[in-house]
């Protein structure tokens, strides 16, 4: 029996959890051999999960606001780590990542640099100097150190922006995980992801979603690394597929240049299914210029560094070095799957094209693989592809056309491992969804319930209705979240990289300069948010509609763009204008202090 209170024991609760969930993957397998049917496999898996995380959410729920906004302040170091890399950790790293290393070789590793670099950038420049203010959100900073509703309404419409965008590829991501596990359409399926993201945060808030997010990492880190080793031993590239990548890409390479590549004309490409990609350009050239490459990991860099519920987490340590301490705790649990995405792109790579393993499509006649069942099963849900486009009878390299997102998702049923291990990633990949989504729904409608509804509008409004704003609020955000992603306007991956973008042009200076810049003031500030944001949006318009950009900057990269305008923008109005008050001023020579435990901006 569990004995004394809930954070002494989180150790001990968490290992109850963890191991009754790999007794449920055995008892799923067992099932299996038992004759259980995929269909009701997947089920399983997406049904059970979903089931622990809101109960989670439900004995997590609370009516006081220190524990809705920021978890009570007394999250231990480890297990916010646990918890800031599931909310990292997005469908986007789960289930997109992994395909954009796949069709876009090394060039999209700019994004593992990126991101996991970013948190350099979080714990040297914000982390703890952030939560020595003792804010609620970041607008809450950003009003606490520029002062005025100007500049919190500001970051609110920029945090909103960079959320919302976000948001809609992890509900995107939800959808097709609950889509393909469940057999619907994909357009009632992010509402079913959407039900299941609200079940975890409504009634907690950060409380709840923090812990559910401890559990979600769990669920996602097993079966994420599960079928990287399952599926290298069993294609003969060791156990410990990390130490042996070079090897594979290298004989990528060569399977590449054994079968060529011919160039697909546009009446071809024209019969493939809209979101559908082929191998039609040598893995190793796409995207190849220095510059595409530190561009793209400069601006997730900066990205990490601005986006609101990265930032949310780290309000909820108990003090200045807890927080400094969870980021490092947070990059190890992140390293841990960003050092994999690369294998599970190569390893899935390989099992396709290598004529030498059962698994190989490339060579065999059109008719076989069309028999395969898992090229049928993913071929109803619209992410597989084949075509006969020289009529001679045989799969060749430029005529298999797979989603991003089925690189992760169908990889194992492609390896031929136990369809439970299927369950098991579609169950991941819901939970690097879900813990994403649940804490942007809640950076969103915290930042405009506290600092928009209580800051500005009521006061005086009691907690019971502030957070009853705040639950509306998650509500009415998700159905938005989820009627944009059912449009697939973007894919997942696209749509992550312009809200890292977005962030970056109207957060990353004043959040910076906030802190390591006594001059900069509240004018300042707003130019640097206003211009950043503007700026970036036009740009990513511009390109968008076929303009030709400058410096190598594109529409994943326009952040740099937004950037650099909101520095210049907040340096030069800055410097025009009169400069803080001497308390202000005070405040942020004490902010920067990395240790102790003072309240500077008034929110215990």
């Amino acid at each position: 029996m569990i004995k004394g209170n809930f954070i002494d024991n989180l150790p001990k609760v968490y290992g109850i959890y963890t191991g009754g969930f790999i007794a449920f993957i055995i008892l799923m397998a067992i099932g299996e051999q038992m004759g259980m049917s995929a269909k009701a496999i997947g089920i399983c898996f997406v049904g059970f999960t979903i089931f622990i995380y809101a109960a989670i959410g439900w004995l997590s729920r609370t009516a006081q606001a220190s524990n809705y906004y920021v978890a009570g302040r007394q999250v231990p170091t480890v297990f916010n780590g646990m918890a800031t890399a599931a909310d990292w950790m997005s469908g986007a790293s789960f289930v997109a990542m992994a395909g954009g290393i796949y069709f876009k070789g090394y060039g999209y590793m700019a994004l593992l640099v990126g991101w996991t670099g970013g948190y350099v950038l979080v714990a040297t420049l914000l982390a703890p100097y952030l939560r020595k203010f003792g804010c609620y959100t970041v607008p809450d900073f950003v009003g606490t150190r520029y002062g005025g509703n100007a500049a919190r309404l500001l970051a609110v419409i920029v945090l909103t922006v960079a959320s919302f965008t976000y948001v809609t590829a992890q509900i995107n991501a939800t959808g097709t995980i609950a889509s393909v596990a469940l057999d619907i359409p994909f357009q009632y399926a992010v509402y079913v992801g959407l039900i299941s993201i609200l079940l975890c945060s409504m009634l907690g808030g950060m409380r709840g979603v923090t812990w559910t997010q401890v559990a979600q990492y769990i669920v996602l880190i097993i079966a994420y690394l599960l079928p990287v080793f399952w599926i290298s031993n069993k294609i003969g590239a060791g156990f410990f597929p990390h130490f042996m990548l070079a090897d594979e890409v290298a004989r990528i390479g060569e399977l590449e240049q054994q079968f060529g590549f011919i160039k697909n004309s546009a009446a071809d490409l024209a019969t493939v299914p809209k979101g559908l990609a082929g191998i039609t350009q040598a893995h190793s050239t796409v995207n190849a210029t220095p510059w595409a490459f530190i561009s793209l990991a400069l601006a997730m860099m900066m990205g990490t560094a601005s986006l609101p519920h990265v930032m949310m987490r780290f309000f909820t340590t108990p003090s200045v070095k807890a927080a400094r301490k969870s980021v490092g705790w947070s990059v190890f649990f992140i390293f841990l799957l960003y050092s994999s995405a690369p294998m599970l792109a190569t390893l899935s790579k390989l099992a396709l094209i290598d004529p030498n393993l059962p698994t190989g499509i490339i060579g065999k006649s059109i008719a076989e693989v069309q028999a395969i069942d898992w090229y049928q099963n993913w071929n109803q849900a619209n992410l597989m592809f084949v075509s006969d486009f020289n009529g001679n009878g045989t799969v060749e390299l430029n005529e298999f056309f797979m989603g991003g997102k089925a690189v992760v998702l169908a990889t194992p049923e492609i390896a031929g491992l136990p369809y439970v291990i299927s369950g098991l990633v579609a169950a991941g990949g819901l939970a690097a969804a879900m813990s994403t989504a649940d804490g942007l729904i809640l950076a969103i409608a915290n930042a405009i319930s506290h600092d928009v509804y209580y800051k500005m509008i009521d006061p005086k409004a009691e907690t019971a209705k502030r957070l009853a704003v705040a639950r509306v609020l998650l509500v009415i955000i998700g159905f938005a979240g989820a009627t944009i992603a059912a449009m697939e306007i973007q894919g997942i991956l696209g749509s992550v990289i312009w809200a890292f973008d977005f962030a970056m042009s109207g957060l990353f200076w004043p959040l910076v300069l906030g802190v390591w810049w006594k001059r900069a003031n509240k004018e300042g500030a707003c130019a640097g948010m206003a211009l950043g944001l503007l700026s970036g949006l036009i740009y990513l318009i511009w390109v968008r509609n076929g303009g030709s950009g400058f410096l190598g900057i594109t529409q994943l990269t326009f952040g740099i763009f937004g950037s650099t305008v909101s520095l210049v923008a907040m340096v030069v109005v800055s410097l025009m204008t009169s400069e803080p008050n001497a308390a202000t001023q005070k405040m942020v020579d004490e902010s920067r202090v990395p240790a102790g435990n003072a309240v500077i901006g008034g929110q215990k």
